[in-house]
This record gives C-alpha cells, structure tokens and sequence, in this order.
C-alpha cells in the first residue's frame, strides 16, 4: 500500500483514485492489520479444505487408538496365561500409568500452547488495528500534505476486509514475507518524504514514525511465528504414546460392550485433544477463526 501512497503523494489531490490494477498491491502491504485466511469465495473452501485436514487427522489417530487398544484385547485373549497372570499385569499397569502420565502431561501442554498461539495471534491483531487508528491520527494532525496516507490506509483495511471475511479476491501474498517487508518500505519510504515545515507537523510525523515502527514489528513477528505454529515431532510422539497406552489398556481388561465402548470414548478424548491442537494453531484459516469483530470497528473508525 505504501509502494502506492508514493504515487499519491505525486499525484495532484483532486485526481486521487484507486486504479483497479493497484488493489492486488493495496492489499497485500496492510492485510496483516486483520489476519490470516485464504481467498474469500474461494476462502469458504479454504477453511473447509483446512477444517477437513484436521478432521481426517484427528478421525485416523482416533481409528488407529481404538484398533491399538482392540489389538490389546485380542493379546490378552490370545496370550499364554503366565503372561497374563498377576505380576505381568502389575507391570503392565505400572507401564500403562507411566504413559498416561506423561501423555496428560504432554497432551494438556501442547492444548495450552495452541491456545496461547492462538491468543497472542488475536491480541497481535487489535494491537495492530489499535496502531493503525494511531498513525491515520497522526497523519490527521501533520495536515492535508498525509492525506493520500490516509486515503490509502483506509482503503487498505477495507480491502484486507473483504479478503478476509467478505468477498475479496486472492490473498496469499499476505503470507509472502518478501511482500511485507517490500510493503514496510514504501512505508519507510512514504514517511521519509514528507517534509514538515511546523513543529506541530515534526511532532505529527515522529508520533506516526512510532506507530510504523511498532506496525512494522509486529507483523514481521506474526510472519515468522506462523511459520511453523506446530512441533509436528512432538505430536507424532504424542500419538504414539497414546497407541501404546490403549494397547496396554487392552492387555489389562477382557472383551466385552463396556471395554468397547471405553476404548472408543477414549479414542475420541484422545483425537479431539489433537483437533483441537491443530484448530488452534491456524487462527486464520480453522474451524476457530479470530473474528472480525475489531476491524469492523476500525473501519468505522477510519471512515471520514
């Protein structure tokens, strides 16, 4: 957006407009002023496609712990008796609680962790809808020469709007790194050609050079931290205790409907706990999306 506020700037104020070919670029520079999502028609498949890989991998660790704790069952059937008799099973147990330790434990920290992803994704957002109410303020006070700024702030957000929440074209290159940065320089650049001539409008300028900077932060914070929001590693590990944990269930119970049954509610604990993981960790584009709420007020806020 900044690239374009230098051809404002050049521009004589009463033929200010937005040329169709320029909305890719108005986009792309402020859209991590509201969030992270896909295309807009093609967002409503976007999030499907994105809910339904989370689903399928929650449905196929809940399939593989009901058969691991099935297979147990069938073992315990199947099993001489001396390896089933009571100080096998002690061991057994013994084993079987030391995994459901440690699987709680691990489990309940990468739940807690996606979440707080998620949090500081949300907070990241307002704080960045809060600085740009504060530069647009800013350009407001330096006077009419930061108009065209402000037209192409406004603009941008309402835009980032429609890719995210409305019914905007293709906003992938708002996960383009290069992009941004490309985007924080024009607005480096746009800042550094205004040449204050007050003190009111030196004040003015300074407080936007603040409110830039901290925008320009963090959104390269927000880049980098979606870079990798999940230890794929750590959750095949999780999942592998689990597979052994229900195996060892198995081991220590007979087959019945109420076995069954257990085996399957825990399965599904197991598998949600895992949705719920991978939900989290995409604050744009799952089932949990950070709403929109915040910048419906900023673009309220920015209208004249």
């Amino acid at each position: 957006m900044y690239t374009r506020l230098r051809q404002f700037q050049a521009t004589p104020a009463r033929k200010l407009q937005i040329a169709p070919p320029m909305r890719r670029l108005d986009k792309s520079a402020l859209a991590l002023l509201i969030a992270r999502a896909g295309n807009s028609d093609s967002l409503r498949e976007g999030l499907g496609a994105a809910c339904m890989v989370s689903l399928s991998i929650a449905v196929v660790v809940a399939a593989l712990a009901f058969v691991s704790g099935v297979i147990g069952l069938v073992l315990q059937r199947r099993l001489p008796e001396h390896h089933t008799s009571d100080r096998s099973r002690d061991m057994i147990g013994a084993m079987a609680g030391l995994l459901g330790l440690l699987l709680a434990l691990v489990l309940g920290t990468l739940v807690g962790s996606s979440y707080g992803f998620y949090a500081m994704q949300k907070s990241e957002v307002e704080t960045l809808a809060a600085r740009a109410l504060q530069l647009d303020m800013a350009l407001a006070n330096y006077g009419p020469e930061a108009q065209p700024g402000r037209d192409g702030l406004r603009m941008a957000v309402r835009q980032s709007y429609n890719a995210f929440w409305g019914s905007g074209a293709d906003a992938q290159d708002v996960f383009s790194l290069r992009k941004t940065v490309a985007g924080l320089k024009g607005l480096e650049q746009f800042l550094q050609s205004l040449n204050p001539k007050t003190d009111a409008q030196k004040q003015a300028l300074a407080a936007a050079g603040v409110h830039a900077s901290w925008i320009e932060q963090t959104r390269l914070l927000m880049l980098l931290q979606l870079a990798s929001p999940i230890s794929w590693p750590l959750l095949i590990i999780v999942v592998s205790w689990s597979l052994l944990l229900f195996c060892g269930y198995g081991l220590l119970s007979r087959i019945n409907a109420t076995t069954v049954a257990t085996l399957a509610f825990g399965a599904f604990s197991v598998a949600s706990a895992i949705f719920l993981i991978l939900e989290l960790s995409q604050p744009y584009t799952g089932l949990f999306r950070i709403p929109a709420t915040g910048l419906i007020q900023t673009m309220d806020a920015l209208n004249p």
